[in-house]
């Protein structure tokens, strides 16, 4: 369920009809609720294929969750690591 309000906010402050605003929140609002399982695996595929270390991409990701707008539990780097390769 979309919050009105903000459906209403985001058309009044980009000029987009109200479905395209639901639907632009809709989106970001899922892209928030990726399970933090499933965002450690894709960023490390994705850091693994601009050549980044293991070692460096498990602080990095580590760092990221600390930042994401929708708290995910704080993971420590070996965490990280074997939510990749259990």
């Amino acid at each position: 369920m979309t919050d009105a309000d903000l459906v209403a906010r985001v058309a009044a402050s980009t000029g987009l009809s109200p479905s395209e605003a639901a639907r632009v929140v809709e989106d970001v609002l899922a892209w928030y609720r990726e399970p933090v399982e499933d965002y450690v695996r894709r960023r490390h595929a994705t850091l693994r294929t601009y050549g980044h270390r293991n070692e460096e991409i498990y602080a990095i990701v580590a760092a990221e969750l600390r930042e994401r707008l929708v708290a995910a539990p704080e993971l420590t780097e070996r965490q990280v690591r074997r939510t990749i390769y259990g």
